[in-house]
């Protein structure tokens, strides 16, 4: 295991960067396009020119040329070889160090076994789904033992339940080898889901780093506004479902109870644009309060702020859908939060 730590690192995007990731740490780069967060991992890769300096283990290795840092790198465009086979793809990096045959077969056949892709080792990546063609590149990544291993949002393309399915497995394979790796995404849930640490990045500045529900102020106000409420858990409805008091407002959240135990204050977070906004009172009663318009703020949506019994909802309103409600400040509103696009934390449980 290897631990990393930035100092003062800059170039052409990135700004003064002070970061410290520890020995078999899972840490997300989180930030919007353009934040910077290819460009550090390829800092950190030896891929591109900067100042400041880069530690590995607390040595610097600023002057150790790509190859010899010993770092696993999945790009986003994955880059297999599509002439090669799937084993040929993971044993190339071996193949290229020289290693005897009968250790790399033995390498690339445990790695591949653990991913659930052994049975496929014969195929070329143009047969193989998007998931799959990702986890022979984090095969490939993995089969040389890498010091350190970076992700630039390798499941950016997939469907919504193969990119869940895929966090899970990196999870445990990260787990069981114990290899310190940076995550790059732009998806707050996807860095909820596998951060040990977040740190968000925005115009080449780091200006957080910590769990979920530390930077989540952070994540609301640079990458993608976020209602934000501290919440208790009343009641556990069922193995799913649990009720929580957030100020005075009475929400039914999803609830994984085999995640988590028994935590009674928990984070939840809704983001304005899946919140709906109804003139009457819709039929469906869950999660629907009466409200008081309290301010209207205009732009490319309507942002429309709702107070509910003393608690400050945000709604980001279409402006055809706004026009058509013809919505002003004082008018009496109905708000109604979906349960499927609300999130729960818990403080520490990571």
């Amino acid at each position: 295991m290897t631990s990393i730590e930035l100092k003062h690192v800059t170039n052409y995007i990135l700004k003064d960067v002070n970061l410290k990731i520890n020995s078999g740490e899972l840490m997300v780069i989180l930030g919007p396009n353009g934040a910077g967060k290819t460009t550090l991992l390829n800092v950190i890769a030896g891929l591109t020119k900067y100042k400041g300096t880069v530690l590995f283990d607390e040595k610097p290795v600023d002057r150790v040329p790509p190859h010899l840092r010993n770092i696993g790198y999945v790009p986003q465009s994955l880059a297999l070889f599509p002439h090669m086979t799937v084993y040929d793809n993971v044993a190339y990096g071996l193949k290229v160090r020289g290693k005897p045959k009968s250790d790399i077969e033995k390498t690339v056949k445990e790695i591949m076994g653990l991913l659930g892709i052994w049975s496929l080792r014969d195929n070329y990546p143009m047969k193989l789904s998007g998931g799959e063609q990702q986890k022979v590149a984090i095969a490939r990544a993995l089969a040389i033992k890498p010091r350190i291993l970076l992700l630039d949002e390798p499941f950016n393309n997939l469907q919504m339940n193969t990119r869940k399915s895929l966090r899970l497995e990196l999870k445990k394979i990260q787990r069981l080898f114990k290899v310190t790796t940076i995550f790059v995404t732009h998806d707050i849930n996807e860095a909820e889901e596998l951060g040990d640490k977040i740190a968000v990045l925005d115009k080449g500045r780091i200006l957080g780093v910590g769990i979920y529900t530390e930077v989540l102020p952070v994540i609301s106000s640079t990458i993608c506004k976020l209602n934000i409420l501290k919440g208790r858990i009343v009641r556990i409805i069922n193995s799913g479902l649990a009720e929580v008091v957030c100020d005075r407002i009475r929400l039914i959240v999803p609830f994984d109870s085999g995640l988590y135990e028994h935590p009674p204050i928990v984070t939840v977070t809704v983001s304005p644009d899946k919140i709906l906004l109804y003139r009457v009172e819709p039929r469906v009663k869950t999660n629907t309060f009466k409200g008081v318009i309290k301010r209207i703020e205009t732009g490319t949506y309507n942002e429309v702020i709702v107070d509910i019994r003393g608690a400050e909802l945000t709604i980001h309103v279409d402006l055809e859908v706004f026009s058509h409600l013809n919505l002003k400040v004082g008018d009496e509103v109905y708000v109604k939060v979906p349960i499927r696009h609300i999130r729960i934390s818990v403080p520490n449980n990571k």
